[in-house]
């Protein structure tokens, strides 16, 4: 069977020859278009081309564009919200600590005070913080404090603050010991007048408020203390409970009671024990514990 030239058996193109004259006719535009420089006929389809695509390609960056920035757009956002958390997160840090300045500020007056005490008596203290007062319905007037045995805390220890005695350890953890507070009905202390060095025993009387006192009951009858006297301990054998010379009170009132012939004053204490934050115990000098020591001409 003969087969035809120029023709495709099926009735269509020969793909090669319609290549083929697309190819030269690519040729004789470019050729045609260089060698006739600025008037190049190809020139004013070039700019009907122009003038048709250049608009639609603006309106489609226009509407394409938002769209592009929205990653851009949620990474800003984010990054925002981010830095607004962080000043917020600053702004309460800078709250709370305007907020417990005077707090922090009274209980470095607390501690310096404690060092003074340390100075003036030659006593070795571990300082600690109340953390828990007794419970009114318990008739017991007692605090827990954050220091126990590992700071070398022990029972019947002398427990003071930078205004004077507070109480004694009446038993003690690892971490925290109870004290039991001077105006406690259960607390007896030795005490002294500071004017003529008379002795006595005071007592408390279940209070904590502004009618916290205590009773002092003199071993001499026969002397009637002076107001504003100052009481102090008089101590114990080896400083257990109370060390000597820790101030307690001054004398407000005496009370006298003609059927038992003896006068009992009323000592007001210098500690207030409503508002009890940082106290001193009283331990052996080189005492080893997790908590420093202050002593005569330590440094907090």
């Amino acid at each position: 069977m003969s087969r035809s030239f120029g023709r495709d058996p099926d009735g269509r193109g020969n793909p090669r020859r319609v290549l083929g004259l697309l190819v030269l006719a690519s040729i004789t535009v470019m050729t045609l278009d260089a060698k006739t420089g600025s008037d190049s006929p190809v020139d004013a389809v070039r700019a009907t081309v122009g003038s048709v695509v250049g608009p639609v390609e603006t309106v489609t960056d226009g509407m394409v564009r938002p769209f592009t920035d929205l990653g851009g757009f949620a990474k800003t956002n984010k990054s925002l919200r981010e830095d607004v958390a962080d000043l917020e997160a600053e702004n309460a840090r800078l709250r709370s600590q305007a907020a417990t300045e005077p707090v922090d500020r009274a209980r470095l007056a607390e501690l310096d005070g404690l060092t003074r005490t340390a100075a003036d008596t030659g006593y070795a203290l571990v300082a600690a913080r109340v953390v828990a007062m007794g419970p009114m319905q318990s008739f017991s007037r007692t605090v827990t404090i954050d220091a126990g045995t590992s700071s070398g805390v022990r029972k019947d220890m002398t427990v003071l603050n930078n205004d004077g005695l507070v109480g004694r350890v009446v038993s003690a953890t690892r971490t925290t010991a109870t004290v039991l507070l001077v105006v406690d009905t259960d607390s007896v202390v030795g005490g002294r007048l500071g004017s003529n060095l008379e002795i006595g025993f005071l007592r408390g009387r279940g209070s904590v408020g502004d009618d916290g006192t205590l009773a002092l009951d003199l071993v001499d009858n026969q002397v009637t203390p002076s107001r504003d006297d100052v009481v102090v301990t008089w101590g114990s054998p080896h400083g257990v409970p109370y060390v000597a010379g820790i101030p307690i009170g001054k004398v407000s009132s005496v009370v006298s009671s003609p059927r038992q012939s003896s006068r009992q004053a009323v000592i007001e204490p210098f500690v207030d024990f409503s508002s009890l934050d940082v106290v001193g115990v009283v331990v052996p000098k080189g005492t080893r514990g997790d908590r420093d020591l202050i002593t005569a001409g330590s440094a907090r």
